[in-house]
Order: structure tokens, then C-alpha cells, then sequence
């Protein structure tokens, strides 16, 4: 949904589902427990199975558009309508394109986001370009692009004007005349987006749109913008060639990862011609890590996603570059069998999302949406291969291939995805044994204290690694000592060499994360040498005083916000720190407490010393009459309260949480399932008791 300049309102991104409030914080521990299996998708309408991806699909729509997944760039969340977006950097986009290899990699599709008309038709109805930003007109752009062998989008609105506050002509009620404008322009793609719809049915300006498009004769794709809000996967598979299945995407984590979760479930309605949209990329735009965009990309990627570039490739970095570069991963995306990865298993923040490919193999996602390193692991059986003799494992990031029994494993870091394709293949032994590297146990310790860690080396190929060695690096002025053999000459599945480790911090330390590393190595059968290295994060914490604290005043460990930072003794603003309002419940202010927006997870140490959390918890009055939330504190990765779904129309509820014993105590706020519009939810007056 469009985010209006000057405003605050990110919410106004509906239907984005959020974090699971089962997420278990395990500082950076390796976390063994049995996978869960994820509910099944629901069954789709037998009008949409029908024309669901199959191989038959991926044959008979191979010349339609769209085939696979759109790609290519789209200059909103970079630029929105500041000036800076005109004809010479969209001309400047194409080049980058070309000269960069995105072209050959698939990046086809220039697309205009809104701001490219003049806020009036002319005397005829038609649309003019805005003389100012592209002065040679929208043709002489496509003409350029279309010379680099790239193809060119626009946009306009299901509506009598676009989304933007000054009020650009939308096509309601000029479809045909619209659409044949985009044609003779050249245009190759058009986003038809949602605002000032006037209450037209969906279906019905949606398709209207279709037939004017189809009537001009030109093959034009069509993107489908009315934000999930008419679950347009159940009807427009004949419509469209892409649907939006959530509101807009913000450049951060929480943002991201409640959009990951809505389109998951949508699977069944995607396939070759028609996909599933979770909106743009924002892989470069710098609101998340380089961590985080590789799993934003990998997850686009495996949910067969359109993957339209968001950030300005006139200033990307290099790391950004090879994230949008790697063409193993778009390669998972644009498979022409056309399958949406589906969920195997969730539980505990750790996601296993598996992708049929053309080819027979599987690309495996083994994602960790908490804040510590977890192992995530599967088999090759759960992801749906054949039984066989060995499988091949390759990593598309590291771009390493390796051999394995079945089993699929890794340590994966916080906010991390391993993204790999397992296929069966009989020539699995001429790769060196795949092994499983991870560290176990609290790395959560304080300044002159210790940290008792385990590391575990375990094979998973069919045959035994030889000269396995395991070491683990701390920060300098930190002492690391070995409390067991860390060497073993073979190292044979299922039988692991697990070291222990004594972490010393020194006095002084200051709080905050500190960096080691556990590093492995090994030589196969064969005489290749592996070497491994999982990063992982130390953190020095300070406790809570004895007594009753506001939590409020409280340093915390790590928070996760859906809009905007967690703020403290205030609302959630949704930007930048600062920008709340006094806390206020049902016409109640208060002094103290969190300011947050759903999706939100804010995490204390409490160092086994507190008793009690306790808070008045509501949605703040600053929404007015929307915002639906769940609150629950959990302690230790277990929850130990929690309260109903609660509305702006009802008063603070108190919550009263045991947290006896707990090293980490977690407080989180749900979107009641409902997405996050308005969801600022307070923790008021919230208190810790030691």
C-alpha cells in the first residue's frame, strides 16, 4: 500500500502477518529439539487448482508472459516521488543493468513507479507525461530501454487517482484509452495499483483493466496492486500475471519477515503465468543487515516471488551487487517448473521451506528468524527426494557441493537463511562428506564471568570424514580454553566430536556483542581438505538490580519492531527514536512502560534472579479506533502469559508474568492475525521484579 509523503502511517500495510510468538531466544546456543511439521496450506478453490503450476503448465504457458517470476527494477522504495526520479536515472538504471550483468542474470523489467504523469489529463482524457522529470516523453524512455534489450513498466491506479497525496490521474473509468496509450508508448508492464478505488468491486476493475490491456494487442504484463485485500489468489490467476498478496514492504526486519509469513500459505495458487507478489525487494536500501537481505532474497527466491530490484543502483554496494547477482539463487526462483517453495516444519524460529525443481532436486531453505544462531535441519525424505543411495548438498551462497547420507543440516546465524539444492544423484561420493559444525549452550555471560560452551563437529556424509579438528575463537583479551579432545582422525555419522570450552570474559568488559568464531576442518576420503567456520555472537550483559525496575529504564538485549524502533516511556512513532507520544490506554496516560508496533519482540536478561514481570498492556489511543494486538512474556523460550486479542476500544488489560529462574525473559506483540494496520501496542508501566 502506498505510504503518503509526510506521513507516519507505515501500518497502513494490511495483511501482513508477523513474527510467530513461539520464537525462542537462545543467545547464540545451538538448539537440538526435533523438528515440528507446519500445518498444511489450505486447498485452493478447484477453478485455481486447476490452474495451478504443473509441468504441463511450465509447457504450455512457456510463451505466455510471465512465464517465471518477473524481474527487473522499480524505482519506488529507493526514490518514492522525490525529484531525483526522471528520465535520466531511469536511462542510468538500464545502463547500470547492462554493464553490471543483471541483464544477463534476468533483471529485464524498467518499471515507473507513480510521479511520472502531470496531475491533470489534457483536453483529450489522455495522460502527459511530467515535462519536468521526463521531458522527451514515456516513449523515448522505453525507446532507450528497449535498446539494451530491456522491456519498460509503468503505473498507474484502480482508482480516479493514484496513491500519491497530490493526486495523480488513476484510470478508473479510462481503462481503454489508458491502456492503449501504455501500448503505443511501448510499455511492457503495468502495476495497477489500489487507492481511490470508490468502492468498485475488485474483481471488476481488475478485470476491466485485463480486457483493455488484451484489446491493444500488446503483450503487456500484468501486475495486480490491490494489496491481498480481496485475496485476489482465488480469482485472478485468469486476471493477472502477479498479485500483491500484502500491503506495502518497509525496509526492515520485522516488516519483512510478517510479509514472509503471509505469502508462505499461498503456494498452491502460484504457478507458471500467475504468482503470488510480496512486494519489491529492498535488498541495498540499508535498514537491514547484509544477513538479513540474503535471507530476504533466498526466501523471494524459493516462494518463486517477482523479483523486482528496489534500491538505487547508482549507489548499491558490492555486497549488494553479488546478493542480486547470484545466479544460483535466481535460478531457484525463475525455475520454469514454476513451484512455490512450501513450509516442511516451523517451530522455535527455525524454518524449513523446500522448492520442486524442474530438474528432480530440491532447493531447501533452512531459515532461523530468531535473534541467536540455531541449528535447522531436515531430510532429504521430508523434502520430498526419492530414497537413494547419497545425495548431493550444494550451497548457493558458499558454492560448495558436498555429499550427504540424508540429512540436511546447519548452524544458522541469527536472522539467517542456508539456502541450498539437494538433489539424488549417484555421483554423491566423488564430493567430499558434508558435516554439521554448531556451538551449544548460553553464550550470555557477564563482564569477569565465564561461559561453559560446547562445540559439536557431526559427518553427514556416507562416508567418514578424516583429521577432523575443531577450535573456537574468542575476542581479543578473552581467554578460550579446550575442557576435552578437540581432534579425532575419523569422524563417522552420527557419531560426533563434541568438545567443551571454558569462555573467560575479562573485568571490565564492556556490555555489549562480541564476535567468535567456531571453526572446524577435515579431509575426505579422497584428500580434498574442508575447512568451516560458523560465526557467533557473545554477549556481555549486565543484571538487574535487586528490587522492582521499570522496564522502561532497562537496557534490553535485542528488540525486534515491526515500524520504527521500540521506544521507551513513549508510543511507537513508526520512524525514527523520539517520535511517540505519552503512552496512553483507553484515555489512561502513563509514565513508564514500551511503546511498540506489531509485529515486536523485546528481550531482558535477567540472570536467573527476577521473579515477576508485570504490565498494563493495551493499544495506544494515538490510532484512534483501529489496531488489534496479542500480548505474552515468555521466559526462557517458554511462554508464561498472555492475553486475548485486545482493541483500542478496550481498556489496559493487566498482565502478570512468573519468570522464576529465567536467564532471558521475552515480551512480544502479535497482530492478532488480523495484519499489522495501526497495531501500536503499549506495555504500560511495565516493571521487572528481582
Amino acid at each position: 500500500m502506498r505510504h503518503l509523503p509526510g506521513t507516519t502511517d507505515r501500518s497502513r500495510t494490511r495483511d501482513a502477518v508477523g513474527l510467530l510468538a513461539a520464537g525462542v531466544l537462545l543467545g547464540a546456543g545451538v538448539l537440538t529439539a526435533p523438528q515440528a511439521t507446519a500445518a498444511p496450506a489450505p486447498a485452493p478453490s478447484a477453478a485455481v487448482a486447476a490452474a495451478s503450476a504443473s509441468a504441463a503448465d511450465a509447457a504450455t504457458r512457456a510463451d505466455e508472459p510471465a512465464a517465471t517470476p518477473p524481474m527487473g527494477f522499480n524505482n519506488w522504495n529507493s526514490t518514492h516521488c522525490r525529484a531525483e526520479f526522471n528520465e535520466k536515472m531511469v536511462e542510468g538504471i538500464a545502463d547500470i543493468l547492462v554493464e553490471k550483468g543483471l541483464a544477463d542474470t534476468g533483471y529485464k523489467y524498467v518499471n515507473l513507479d507513480d510521479c511520472w504523469a502531470l496531475p491533470a489529463r489534457d483536453a483529450d482524457g489522455k495522460l502527459v507525461p511530467d515535462p519536468a522529470r521526463f521531458p522527451h516523453g514515456v516513449k523515448a524512455v522505453a525507446d532507450y530501454v528497449h535498446a539494451k534489450g530491456l522491456r519498460l513498466g509503468i503505473y498507474t491506479s484502480a482508482g480516479t487517482k493514484t496513491c500519491n497525496e497530490a493526486g495523480f490521474p488513476g484510470a478508473l473509468g479510462h481503462e481503454y484509452s489508458d491502456a492503449q496509450q501504455f501500448a503505443d508508448w511501448g510499455v511492457d508492464y503495468l502495476k495497477y495499483d489500489n487507492c481511490n478505488n470508490q468502492g468498485v468491486d475488485a474483481k471488476q476493475r481488475y478485470t476491466t483493466m485485463r480486457d483493455a490491456l488484451r484489446a491493444t494487442g500488446r503483450p503487456i504484463v500484468y501486475s495486480i496492486c490491490e494489496w491481498g485485500e480481496n485475496k485476489p489468489w482465488e480469482w485472478a490467476a485468469d486476471v493477472g500475471q502477479l498479485w500483491r498478496t500484502t500491503g506495502d514492504i518497509d525496509d526492515s526486519w520485522g516488516s519483512m519477515l510478517s510479509i514472509v509469513k503471509k505469502n508462505l500459505p499461498l503456494a498452491p495458487y502460484a504457478g507458471p503465468g500467475h504468482w503470488n507478489d510480496p512486494d519489491m525487494l529492498e535488498v541495498g536500501n540499508g535498514g537491514m543487515t547484509d544477513t538479513e537481505y540474503r535471507t530476504h532474497f533466498s526466501l523471494w527466491s524459493v516462494m518463486a516471488a517477482p523479483l523486482l530490484i528496489g534500491s538505487d543502483l547508482r549507489t548499491a554496494s558490492d555486497a549488494t551487487f553479488d546478493i542480486l547477482g547470484n545466479k544460483e539463487v535466481v535460478a531457484v526462483d525463475q525455475d520454469p517448473l514454476g513451484r512455490q517453495g512450501t513450509v516442511i516444519s516451523s517451530e522455535g524460529g527455525r524454518w524449513v521451506v523446500a522448492k520442486e525443481m524442474k530438474d528432480g532436486s530440491r532447493a531447501v531453505a533452512l531459515f532461523n528468524e530468531s535473534g541467536g544462531a540455531q541449528r535447522v535441519a531436515t531430510t532429504a525424505a521430508a523434502v520430498g527426494l526419492p530414497r537413494a543411495a547419497g545425495y548431493t548438498v550444494r550451497d548457493l551462497w558458499r558454492h560448495e557441493t558436498r555429499g550427504t547420507a540424508g540429512t540436511i543440516a546447519a548452524t544458522v546465524p541469527a536472522h539467517g537463511t542456508v539456502l541450498v539444492r539437494v538433489a539424488a544423484d549417484g555421483h554423491w561420493a566423488q564430493y567430499p562428506p558434508a558435516a554439521e559444525l554448531g556451538l551449544e549452550g548460553s553464550t550470555l555471560t557477564q563482564a569477569g564471568g565465564t561461559a561453559d560452551l560446547t562445540s559439536v563437529l557431526d559427518g553427514l556424509g556416507r562416508i567418514p570424514a578424516l583429521d577432523a579438528s575443531v577450535s573456537l575463537d574468542g575476542p581479543e583479551g578473552w581467554t578460550v580454553r579446550a575442557l576435552s579432545p578437540a581432534r579425532t582422525t575419523v569422524l563417522r555419522t552420527g557419531h560426533p566430536l563434541r568438545t567443551s570450552w571454558r569462555l573467560s570474559v575479562p573485568e571490565g568488559a564492556a556490555t555489549g556483542a562480541y564476535g567468535l568464531t567456531v571453526r572446524a576442518s577435515y579431509r575426505s576420503p579422497t584428500g580434498a581438505h574442508v575447512r568451516m567456520a560458523v560465526p557467533v555472537t557473545a554477549t556481555v550483559a549486565v543484571p538487574p538490580p535487586a528490587g522492582t525496575s521499570s522496564l522502561g529504564d532497562l537496557p534490553w538485549l535485542s528488540t525486534v519492531n515491526g515500524y520504527g524502533p521500540v521506544e521507551r516511556n513513549t508510543s511507537n512513532g513508526e520512524d525514527a527514536a523520539g517520535d511517540g507520544h505519552p503512552l496512553t490506554i483507553g484515555g489512561v496516560v502513563y509514565g513508564d512502560g514500551l511503546g511498540v508496533h506489531a509485529e515486536s519482540a523485546v528481550e531482558f536478561y535477567t540472570a536467573k534472579r527476577c521473579d515477576r514481570v508485570t504490565a498494563e498492556a493495551g493499544v495506544d489511543d494515538e490510532k484512534g479506533d483501529r489496531g488489534s494486538v496479542t500480548f505474552s512474556v515468555w521466559a526462557d523460550g517458554k511462554e508464561v502469559a498472555s492475553t486475548g486479542t485486545l482493541t483500542n476500544a478496550m481498556p489496559a488489560e493487566s498482565v502478570s508474568a512468573d519468570v522464576s529462574g529465567a536467564e532471558v525473559v521475552r515480551l512480544v506483540v502479535g497482530d492478532a492475525g488480523d495484519g499489522v494496520d495501526s497495531d501500536h501496542a503499549d506495555w504500560a508501566g511495565a516493571r521487572l521484579h528481582c
